[in-house]
């Protein structure tokens, strides 16, 4: 298997402490339902080196969470030494969306215009809350000013999203 590009690559988790004494670890999963991490393959460790394989061997349900036994960490020692190192798999490798859904990496970048035509600025990021996700807007080259926004991902406030062109489109005033 040949290491894919790093631009070809989306993090869907990170490695967390130890759990037990064989070396299986935490895995903090990105998705929506956290089992659905192990169902993309195959998984990417980014290290000082670059990216290097994953293998998961075993993983479970444990608690409100997730752990996983990898080839890669032979036994406690080494998932001493994992904590925080982040899992990606390939673009291409990811499941197809429904209509209406959005992988978070696709969305980052696109500019936002709201219904006045304004552009607002690009998305920088997408993070949770809680509540709902929240774009990080960050002002662009088109923008009307030099203000960031953070603008919930919410049915009421996203219009459209137009992936071809780049845009998505908000119930937002510039004001808000």
């Amino acid at each position: 298997m040949s290491t894919p590009n790093a631009d070809s690559l989306m993090k869907i988790g990170t490695l967390k402490k130890p759990y037990g004494i064989k070396g299986w670890l935490w895995v903090f999963s990105e998705t929506e339902n956290r089992a659905d991490i192990f169902a993309m393959q195959p998984w990417w460790m980014k290290t000082a080196t670059g990216f290097k394989p994953l293998t998961v061997v075993e993983w479970r349900q444990q608690g409100s969470g997730v752990v996983a036994q990898f080839s890669e960490v032979p036994d406690r020692n080494v998932a001493e030494t994992m904590n925080g190192v982040t899992i990606w798999i390939a673009n291409d490798s990811l499941p197809e969306n429904a209509d209406n859904e959005y992988y978070w990496s696709d969305l980052t970048g696109l500019s936002v215009i709201n219904q006045m035509g304004e552009c607002l600025g690009t998305i920088s990021e997408l993070f949770e809350t809680g509540a709902h996700a929240i774009m990080a807007v960050v002002p662009s080259a088109d923008s009307i000013d030099s203000e960031s926004r953070m603008i919930p991902w919410h049915q009421q406030t996203i219009v459209d999203v137009d992936l071809a062109a780049g845009t998505i489109s908000v119930d937002w005033g510039k004001d808000f």
